[in-house]
């Protein structure tokens, strides 16, 4: 089986494991329904802890996606003016994602216009920064966020040179230490991901979770895990679930001999693979 490698460092992740909260809008409308907003109002009061990471805009399929892309923005910021009257923390990096209709569409047209708000408590962001300090991080946020990018750039020729069959090895989506969460800065990857599965309405694959360090090859929860968070986020952004599939195969199959000798194998050990099941 032929393996295209993206090889680039693993990083320290920031998770994954946000909260979401949902507002609705009657059609045409860039305001909530009146129920919505009552309810919109509730949320803020009672979640005076919480910060913001993300807030995405959905219209209903009526129109052309360019029209429905800008009112999908102009539902996101009257929510997002919304938080902020109401002194609801917005991270600095908020990511605001209209969508057209680039997305998987409900059959009911009224749970297709809304607002989705991803949070998290600031306790889980305070957690999350310790984290990252206890990590042995050597390269530098600017290294890794240029290698990210060059990343996003090569990723649809990767898979439009792989054939069916060819494993594909994506380094870049990567995990902190025994935990299947993902780093923020990781996204613009799953984002490309998503993007190539669209375009390419024949591309069927099968995501692969693997670990590092356990001599255990019998226990694969983590890699699974892993293999669901992506599996998951392809699917939540449109990808239908005829066309993904997923497993975890542990430390079944390292890139290097267990134990790792070092740090930089232990890295290259904990990946993410996708199989190319038809295109």
């Amino acid at each position: 089986m032929k393996k295209l490698c993206f090889v680039l460092w693993m990083l320290p992740f920031i998770a994954f494991s946000q909260k979401q909260y949902e507002v609705f809008f009657d059609f045409n409308k860039e305001y909530p329904n009146q129920a919505s907003m009552t309810k919109l109002n509730q949320w803020i009061a009672a979640n005076k802890t919480v910060e913001v990471i993300g807030i995405f805009g959905y219209c209903d399929s009526v129109d052309d996606s360019n029209y429905n892309k800008e009112l999908a923005m102009r539902r996101i910021n009257f929510v997002m003016k919304s938080l902020k009257d109401g002194a609801i923390a917005i991270n600095d990096k908020v990511e605001l994602k209209p969508f057209g209709k680039d997305f998987k569409f409900s059959k009911k047209q009224e749970e297709n216009r809304k607002v989705t708000l991803f949070y998290r408590s600031k306790e889980e962001e305070s957690k999350e920064n310790k984290d990252i300090a206890k990590g042995d991080e050597s390269v530098s946020s600017f290294d890794s966020q240029a290698l990210i990018e060059k990343e996003v750039s090569q990723l649809a020729g990767k898979f439009g040179k792989a054939k069916k069959g060819d494993l594909v090895k994506i380094n870049n989506i990567n995990f902190l230490f025994n935990s299947e969460r993902i780093e923020e800065r990781s996204r613009p990857i799953l984002e490309e991901l998503v993007q190539i599965m669209l375009d390419n309405p024949k591309l069927r694959i099968a995501i692969h979770g693997h670990i590092c360090c356990n001599p255990n090859v019998m226990d694969t929860k983590l890699s699974y895990r892993r293999a669901l968070v992506i599996f998951n986020y392809l699917r939540e952004n449109g990808v239908e679930l005829s066309r993904l599939s997923y497993k975890g195969f542990g430390s079944n199959d390292p890139i290097y001999k267990l134990p790792e000798r070092n740090e930089a194998e232990r890295k290259a050990n904990r990946r993410v693979e996708i199989l190319i099941v038809d295109k």
